[in-house]
């Protein structure tokens, strides 16, 4: 019908009340499942947005910079040039919406609450790797690359690099100054922030970096940045730095000759000199540098378009200091969004070291069982199920029978030190784990074959015992040719290795 500035501020006051009432109405249906949780927040992250564009629009409308808003309400009053009438407004309005009516005889009134219902039964499209497993794990493959191709990595395996990638200050200083650096800090903090958005919608990322940068900020002003500490006045010898060759070592020409022509180039293009010549011109040019500031130079001595800047040097040292503040920045993010993510980053290890021990074959079964798990894991939790004795859940998802956790042995609890002091209810479950990927891990950071010999075996120390005295039996039973070794004498004597040769060294044979 009609749409006025009225009619249009009435109807946004009324979706933004809808929406909060159905944001209510999603936050009372508990999610049975971690992809219902993401899908519930966003839901309710889209409401959110949407009030809050609806929101910003009636406030332009109530700052009238038009006076449209003021004009409509004059009209409705009955104000016009000539004076004031208030019937006429009424009924030239009440012909208007007859008017609608009648080019529109079919128009059916449309149920705002059902089409915002329909909102609540929506499964926002979400995009997440294979890796990521609808954001449980986080997929860093191609950081990791990154990482073991650059200068500041090192080779080290993707599990490794779980545990690496949040702790810059292990980077050596000197290598952080680099555009590499830089870019592989701005890839990977950009790749955290996408997983954020999409694992936590209803956190607001903006409000946490405003409160980190505000803390960052401070700390700077006061050099207490750790591992930035002494930044500015690293920067204040960039200059020097930038040499590349400490003249204090030298003192004439002959020993700078002995540097090599290309050493010599590197260092005078650094300081903005010429760098053609014979080897014996560039050293002589070079030592200047040495008793003479660059201002005071002679011109002649400087390339075209270098001497500016040489005499300019002084900025150079701000703009390094803003590109070492800007990577501090950058690491200050990182480290937030490593303890925000720090459940995931955990899931992760776990997810990597288990694949580590399990075949291809049983890594595609178990995505697939994810899968499928995820989206039948809510069909039967909506009643509620009575388990006073807390019985394991059956096949079904009922409790079993009582009978059949004692047959088991279900209420006996086994810890196995070697798996990090994990529980196993039952014996059944107790002497499987032996086989499995956790026991079979923990054996290999010990060092241990995980042989039958060590079937039982939970403790640490009795681990290592039991190793140690296989190791001396094998020690014990290896063959020794000194004493095993048989040789027989002309006369068909048999000695061992060891007595025949001290018989032959002595004669006797």
């Amino acid at each position: 019908m009609s749409s006025t500035l009225l009619e249009v501020t009435r109807g946004a006051h009324e979706e933004v009340e809808r929406l909060e009432r159905l944001i209510v109405k999603d936050f009372q249906n508990e999610p049975t499942s971690s992809k219902e949780r993401l899908a519930q927040s966003h839901r309710v992250r889209h409401m959110i947005d949407t009030i809050s564009s609806t929101a910003q629009r009636l406030i332009e409308i109530y700052e009238d910079n038009d006076n449209a808003r003021k004009d409509e309400i004059a009209a409705l009053g009955g104000q016009t040039a000539t004076g004031t009438n208030v019937f006429s407004a009424f009924y030239d309005r009440l012909k208007e919406i007859r008017e609608y009516h009648r080019r529109h005889p079919a128009a059916l009134v449309v149920d705002a609450n059902e089409e915002h219902e329909a909102l609540l039964k929506e499964e926002p499209q979400v995009e997440f790797s294979g890796e990521e497993a609808y954001g449980r794990y986080l997929d860093l493959h191609e950081l990791y690359n990154q990482y073991i191709n650059s200068k500041f990595g090192e080779p080290i395996e993707y599990s490794a690099y779980l545990d690496v990638f949040s702790q810059p200050h292990k980077i050596p200083r000197k290598l952080k100054s680099t555009r590499q650096y830089r870019e592989y800090v701005e890839n990977l903090v950009q790749y955290l922030v996408y997983f954020f958005h999409r694992t936590e919608p209803l956190q607001d990322l903006d409000r946490i970096f405003a409160k980190v940068e505000a803390e960052f900020e401070e700390q700077w002003a006061d050099g207490k940045v750790q591992e930035w500490e002494t930044a500015i006045l690293d920067s204040e010898h960039v200059q020097d730095q930038q040499t590349l060759i400490d003249l204090d070592y030298f003192s004439t020409v002959e020993e700078l000759v002995e540097l090599g022509p290309e050493k010599l180039k590197e260092a005078l293009a650094s300081m903005g000199l010429k760098v053609g010549g014979t080897i014996q011109q560039r050293a002589e040019r070079l030592l200047l540098t040495k008793d003479t500031p660059l201002e005071k130079l002679d011109k002649k001595h400087f390339a075209k378009g270098s001497r500016g800047s040489a005499q300019n040097g002084a900025a150079v040292a701000p703009q390094q200091v803003g590109m070492l503040k800007e990577i501090a920045f950058l690491e200050a993010k990182l480290k937030k969004l490593s303890d925000l993510l720090s459940e995931a980053i955990e899931r992760t290890k776990d997810n990597i070291v288990k694949k580590q021990a399990l075949t291809y074959e049983e890594i595609a079964a178990e995505r697939e069982d994810e899968e499928t798990q995820a989206d039948t894991e809510s069909d039967d939790d909506e009643q509620q199920i009575y388990n006073p004795l807390k019985l394991p859940m059956g096949w079904d998802g009922k409790p079993i029978p009582y009978w059949l956790y004692k047959l088991h042995g279900l209420g006996q609890e086994f810890k196995c030190e070697i798996c990090g002091n994990q529980s196993y209810w039952g014996r059944r479950a107790f002497e499987r784990h032996f086989k499995e990927w956790r026991h079979q891990h923990g054996m290999r950071c010990l060092g241990i074959p995980n042989t039958k010999n060590f079937n039982e075996i939970t403790s640490i120390e009795e681990a290592q015992e039991l190793w140690k005295r296989i190791q001396a039996r094998q020690g014990v039973n290896k063959w020794r040719p000194d004493l095993e070794e048989e040789y027989e004498d002309r006369e068909g004597n048999i000695y061992n290795k060891k007595t025949y040769t001290d018989l032959q060294r002595q004669g006797l044979i």
